[in-house]
Parts: structure tokens; C-alpha cells; sequence
């Protein structure tokens, strides 16, 4: 086998917002991707309107640049754990990584993750120190930092001597040592090239690819992704789609497209080393191998982590059903989640014994929000149930159940409530060190459970002020029961239109959800109980008037403003009895037994 001297695959990993797509972003502009009255946008990559909202990547992206007569293939990978599916897979399609760290908060648990699959592939880091210009930053103990993680993380000689460099990417500046001057990007593009080893060449064989990633288009359908690892490929070829169990299906390829910039765009032909898309194969899935019909042979696939967390996502029944959305049936609401099952992967997707509601599971609250948010915007109705952790059993029977490993930035003064608060959740501290700036990093080992339902605490505990990250570590045994909720909920009585003027005379119950004029439902969550316990009140309530009281004496009332949930906020709010209507212009909380009566008797019934 020869090599494709000409040609670099190369995937960006990192911790979220440690900035990635920053740095293709500067990539770009030292490769004239961009013509110089070009408008573009910052984080060119983030195309997906969710990633530009939240300010994270959420789906890995395939882009390429040129550069002395070399075609660097770049993906985007994202930092967040919850889509860690994304990352494993597109590892085994590039040749090195560059791992990019922030100056700042050094190697954090998504670093480790995605360094540890990476250095098991034998893959040729390149390490980025990003973000140097940041207050408060130390580049250079940071370096020492990642050298110790690969080290702990059992990295090979040749790994250890990698090369790197200390990066503004925001500025466009790269350096090889601090005392340097700043230098363009185009440093960080020639370590690539002389780093990297060009892709294993094998253009005479049968066809074979694995497939590491899937889009799908309205027109064309499912297209696979991947990188060819021998032979050629051309519309018309007919493959074969190969499993473990053998060959479950052929297709014929109707496009070819390679990467250039941020398109696709089509070609007669594609050759080994090449991270292609091929758009006809229908059978394709990921983990699959593409080969030539007269030599199936099956590639070394991986494998995808198991989901941790479940929802069920039910047809929205409440009063208000079918007013706000276009798609509110069961059968709309299954063709488009088993659509989602095509291309994310780490979902799945089950259904129940009621022909309404179906079990989706994925890697965290904020994988399956996304998908949500995504079937909201697309005109779906829902109602979704709280959060489950999946569980499961030894061989022994012993009851398993997921851990995090979470690190915790905070400044000193919180760390007496953020430990206690940790401890109650059943977490156990694994580290606790000191960062500049009166900051202190905690790291804990906390089960899944104790997760759900904790931000908002979170937030609240350290003043916004704190930063708390999580990656799924391992199964162990069942901790045993959890603090639930500690307040209760304000429930609506009747059905009609909320007015200022009952808002105002039961603000001391607790704190509102809603502001004046909207409309609610009997059993609809309005706020949080300042009791442990739930409260049901009438917030329709109207002043009566007579000869000495008008109406208009409400303009004077002063009310507090309500808190808004965002929807992973009213995810992790809502308790086992209660679920969350989401609809395109709303977000409601409600009880699942909406009349008050039926209520009190099934609670009777169970602590009975």
C-alpha cells in the first residue's frame, strides 16, 4: 500500500467551548476559503440554528481547505458529552487529531474521553493551546497538565513526543513557544502537514468503506459518510451492505460528493483516502461496511455507547391540545422519531405497550432536549414524561446503575453548599484543587440520578458564577434512594385566563412560572410551592366590583416578575407525577391526573 501524499484527515476534539469551530473558522480565512468581501458568519460551522442559540456543537461537521497543494479533510466534533456518539465514530476516519485545551481551565472530562478513544486508535496528536490571550490564562502549565494526562492515560513513546503549539483563535495568532511573536495560522497548517501521516493508499482493490456517519436529504435521500480505504467508487457501482452477520444488502451508488470548504459537491469519481458521501445505498447504516459486491469484506467497526437515559414521549392530550401544532398524531410523531433514528445513531428508539407514547432513550437530558427542540420547531406536539436512568443487571443479578464523572469550577466561598449538596445526592469526591483567581476545582463521582433536576440548583448555589461539566464513567452497583424534588408544585383549579389581580394575592405561596393573561387549565403547573408540598389555588380569580371598588385599580399593582423555564429547565423541574407540554409556541407543565379529586385519591392510593 502506497500513501496519498497530498491529502491529511484530521478531526478537531476538545471539551465543550474550549473553541473549536473558532479555530476552523481561522483556519479558513488563512486559506482564502473566503473571498475578501465575502459576509461571513463567526462559527461557520454551527449551521444548525440550535448550535448558534446554545453556542455549542451539536453534530459533527466534514469541511476541507487547501493549502500548499495539500487537502486537509477537517471534522468538527462536538465537546459536549451527551454527544459523544458523534465523536467515537468519526475517529476511526482520520489519520490525527488536534486536541485543543484552554489555557485556562486546562484538560477537563470530555478532553480525557475523546484523548483516551483516540490514543486506542493509535491516532497522531497534535495539541492546541487555545484561548492564551484569556485573562488569567497559564499556557504553559496547562502544557505540563495534557503531558501529564497522556501519561496517566497510558500513551505510547511516539505519542508522548507530539507537537504543539499556544493559539489565539480568535485573533487568528499561533505560536510554537510563548516568547515567540505572533504568528498567522499558517504555523498551525504546517504542523498538520508535516505531523499528520497522509492516509494508506490502496486504489487498485476491491471497493471498501466503512461507514462512519449518515445525512439525509429530501431528494436523494440517505447518504452515507465515510472514508475510503480501498478502491475506487463511481455512480452507477453496485455495493454491498456488510454486517457481522454477513452481507443484508445491495444498492447502487446514484452520487459520489467530496468535501471542499463547507459543501459537498459532486464528482465522477472518488479513490482511497478520500472521505466521501455516497447517496443511494438505502441499507446503509453506521458501524457498516460499503464493499464491492464480489468481495464483501467486512472492516473492524466500533462500538456505540449504550444510551443512560430515557424519556417517553407521548401524543399531548391536555385541554389545549391540537391548538399550536400542525403534527399532533402518533403515527406523525413515530415516522418522525424512526426518521431520527436514521442518522442519530446513539438514539433508540422503542415502542410501548399504549399505542401513543413511545420510550426514547439517548446519552443525556441535553441530547434528547435537542431533539425535542427540533420537533417542536418542525410543528410537533408532545407530552414528555421526566427523565429515567436506564439500569441493568450483572451477571450475578447485582442492580447496576450509570455514574458521571464531574468536575466543578466554582469560586472558593461556594464550596461548603456545592459539597453538601453533592453529598446528599450521594456523590463521592475524587479531587479537590485550587485554580487562579479564587477559584477552586471540585471533581466528583456522582450517579446519573443524582444529576437530573440539579443545574438549576446549581446555578441558583453559586450565583451563575460556577461551571459544572459531566461524562458518563462507568456502571456500579444501585447507591439506593435519591432526594426528590424538595418543593412542591402550584397547581391551577379551573380553567380560563390568569389576572394580575389573583397573581398578586398569593405571591407568598411560592414563585410563578406565568405572567397576567395566559391562558391556563385545570391541573396545570403554574409555579413552585414555597412548601414541600403542592398547593392547588385559583389564579383566574377576578376582583368583584361594587359602588366603592373599580376594575381599573389593578394598573397599580406591583408583581414579580415570573421565572421563565427554558425547556432543560422544566425537564429537570418536573417530578414522576407530572409531565411537560411542549408545543411550537409553548412550553406548559401540567399534572399527569389533571382533576384535582382523581388526584388526591391516586396519591392516597400509593402511600396507602
Amino acid at each position: 500500500m502506497s500513501r496519498k501524499k497530498n491529502i491529511r484527515n484530521i478531526a478537531i476534539i476538545a471539551h465543550v467551548d474550549h473553541g473549536k469551530t473558532t479555530l476552523v473558522d481561522a483556519i479558513f480565512q488563512n486559506t482564502g476559503a473566503f473571498r475578501d468581501n465575502q459576509q461571513v458568519n463567526v462559527r461557520v460551522l454551527d449551521s444548525n440554528p440550535q448550535e448558534r442559540e446554545r453556542g455549542i456543537t451539536i453534530f459533527s461537521k466534514n469541511a476541507a481547505a487547501i493549502y500548499k497543494d495539500h487537502k486537509i479533510n477537517i471534522v468538527d466534533t462536538p465537546g459536549h458529552a451527551d454527544f459523544g456518539g458523534e465523536v467515537e465514530r468519526i475517529l476511526k476516519m482520520v489519520d490525527g487529531v488536534l486536541l485543543l485545551v484552554d489555557a485556562f481551565e486546562g484538560p477537563m472530562p470530555q478532553t480525557k474521553f475523546v484523548l483516551r478513544k483516540a490514543l486506542e486508535l493509535h491516532l497522531k496528536p497534535i495539541v492546541v493551546i487555545n484561548k492564551i490571550d484569556r485573562p488569567q490564562s497559564d499556557p504553559v502549565k496547562v502544557h505540563d497538565q495534557v503531558l501529564d494526562l497522556f501519561i496517566a492515560l497510558g500513551a505510547e513513546e511516539d505519542q508522548l513526543d507530539f507537537a504543539y503549539l499556544y493559539t489565539s483563535a480568535k485573533n487568528g495568532v499561533a505560536k510554537y513557544s510563548m516568547d515567540d511573536e505572533d504568528h498567522d495560522m499558517s504555523l498551525l497548517l504546517d504542523t498538520i502537514i508535516r505531523e499528520i501521516p497522509p492516509p494508506l493508499a490502496d486504489d487498485e482493490g476491491p471497493f471498501q468503506m466503512l461507514v462512519t456517519s449518515l445525512d439525509y436529504s429530501e431528494y436523494i435521500g440517505k447518504i452515507a459518510i465515510g472514508r475510503i480505504r480501498r478502491g475506487k467508487v463511481s455512480p452507477g457501482n453496485q455495493l454491498a451492505v456488510v454486517s457481522p452477520e454477513g452481507v443484508v444488502g445491495k444498492g447502487s451508488v446514484t452520487k459520489v460528493f467530496l468535501f471542499d470548504k463547507l459543501q459537498k459537491f459532486e464528482v465522477k469519481e472518488a479513490a482511497s483516502g478520500d472521505i466521501v458521501a455516497l447517496a443511494g445505498i438505502a441499507e446503509a447504516t453506521v458501524g457498516m461496511t460499503l464493499a464491492a459486491v464480489d468481495a464483501p469484506e467486512l472492516l473492524e467497526s466500533f462500538e456505540i455507547s449504550k444510551p443512560t437515559l430515557s424519556m417517553l414521549f407521548s401524543v399531548n392530550d391536555s385541554p389545549f391540545a391540537g391548538q399550536e401544532g400542525k403534527e399532533v398524531t402518533s403515527r406523525k410523531i413515530r415516522e418522525r422519531l424512526m426518521k431520527e433514528v436514521m442518522t442519530n445513531v446513539a438514539l433508540d428508539v422503542e415502542e410501548t405497550e399504549s399505542a401513543d407514547t413511545f420510550r426514547v432513550s439517548g446519552r443525556g437530558e441535553l441530547h434528547l432536549s435537542v431533539l425535542i427542540e427540533t420537533m417542536r420547531r418542525e410543528g410537533y406536539e408532545l407530552a414528555i414524561a421526566r427523565p429515567e436512568v436506564i439500569m441493568h443487571h450483572d451477571e450475578d443479578g447485582t442492580l447496576l446503575e450509570p455514574i458521571e464523572h464531574v468536575t466543578i469550577d466554582i469560586p472558593e466561598e461556594y464550596t461548603g453548599v456545592i459539597i453538601e449538596k453533592m453529598g446528599r445526592r450521594k456523590a463521592e469526591m475524587t479531587h479537590m484543587g485550587t485554580l487562579r483567581g479564587g477559584m477552586v476545582r471540585l471533581e466528583f463521582e456522582i450517579p446519573t440520578r443524582g444529576l437530573i433536576g440539579y443545574n438549576l440548583e446549581f446555578t441558583t448555589d453559586t450565583k451563575g458564577e460556577g461551571i459544572l461539566s459531566h461524562v458518563f464513567y462507568n456502571y456500579q452497583p444501585f447507591k439506593g434512594k435519591l432526594p426528590s424534588r424538595e418543593t412542591g408544585a402550584l397547581v391551577v383549579s379551573e380553567t380560563g385566563t390568569c389576572v394580575a389581580y389573583a397573581l398578586s394575592n398569593l405571591e407568598d405561596r411560592g414563585t410563578f412560572f406565568i405572567s397576567p393573561n395566559t391562558r391556563v387549565y385545570e391541573g396545570m403547573v403554574v409555579g413552585e410551592s414555597t412548601r414541600g408540598l403542592d398547593i392547588t389555588l385559583n389564579v383566574c380569580k377576578t376582583k368583584k366590583l361594587s359602588n366603592m371598588r373599580s376594575s381599573g385599580t389593578d394598573e397599580s399593582l406591583r408583581l414579580t416578575p415570573p421565572k421563565i423555564l427554558s425547556l432543560e429547565q422544566a425537564l429537570e423541574f418536573i417530578n414522576d407525577d407530572e409531565l411537560l407540554e411542549v408545543t411550537p409556541q409553548s412550553i406548559r407543565l401540567r399534572k399527569k391526573i389533571l382533576d384535582s379529586n382523581l388526584r388526591a385519591k391516586a396519591t392516597k392510593k400509593a402511600n396507602a
